[in-house]
């Protein structure tokens, strides 16, 4: 069952991205324009990322901060003197991950899956019971980085993000590994579109998302499971 569900999934992203590729060609030649005129540089920014079972990958994005942006952060935060005003507007309709269509083509990506991470944080981040993110391919949005999105980046301090926010962003990119299935990504891909939507629109408080509780349930009943063997 799981090597047709593969199957499926595949078919889905190649038909999705093929039709949402089309759509994109034209406002793709029109930011990469703005770019350049707006910040020198290439329009496309192109990083290594850790892909399928630790696979490496080149994935391709819009460009949104500036060349000579200087220290390198592992986390873009709320306020970040290195993203240019266009920039910011990219990031905040999610334009500069439109690119990754032509990933999902390729084949490195999926339309629904964990965020891809570079290779640094991967060794960091995936490992335990985070580990088993890396089984499935990455993808252009997830639980997890729908809740980076509504939550994460308004955080101001980098080390408050990593012991605050990314322990449960991993939990949920977890969560999606186990449950996932055709019928979820289809909610996933319209919860995306969704919140996007109220973003643009000038929304900026969300709920947590109910799957957080969920993992938290189920780490709890783990945990008496566990005790109850042991005594």
């Amino acid at each position: 069952m799981a090597f047709f569900g593969n199957i499926a999934k595949r078919i889905f992203d190649i038909v999705a991205a093929l039709a949402a590729t089309i759509v994109f060609l034209v406002p793709w030649m029109i930011i990469a324009i703005i770019i350049k005129i707006q910040s020198p540089g290439p329009a496309i920014f192109k990083p290594v990322r850790v892909g399928k079972n630790g696979k490496p990958f080149t994935l391709y994005k819009f460009r949104s901060m500036r060349v000579d942006s200087g220290a390198i952060h592992a986390t873009t935060l709320r306020g970040d003197s290195r993203i240019f005003p266009f920039g910011a507007f990219l990031r905040k309709t999610k334009l500069d991950e439109t690119p990754q269509l032509l990933n999902i083509l390729k084949g490195d990506m999926s339309v629904i899956g964990p965020r891809p991470e570079d290779l640094d944080n991967a060794k960091e981040m995936y490992k335990g019971k985070y580990a088993r993110i890396l089984d499935v391919k990455p993808g252009l949005s997830s639980i997890a980085s729908l809740y980076d999105y509504t939550h994460g980046e308004k955080y101001e301090s980098e080390e408050l993000y990593n012991k605050e926010f990314l322990p449960k962003k991993l939990d949920l990119e977890v969560y999606y590994v186990v449950h996932r299935s055709f019928f979820y990504d289809i909610r996933l891909i319209l919860r995306t579109v969704k919140i996007i939507a109220q973003i643009a629109s000038g929304k900026e408080n969300f709920d947590e998302p109910k799957e957080l509780s969920l993992v938290s349930h189920c780490e709890q009943s783990e945990a008496i499971h566990t005790q109850g063997a042991s005594v």
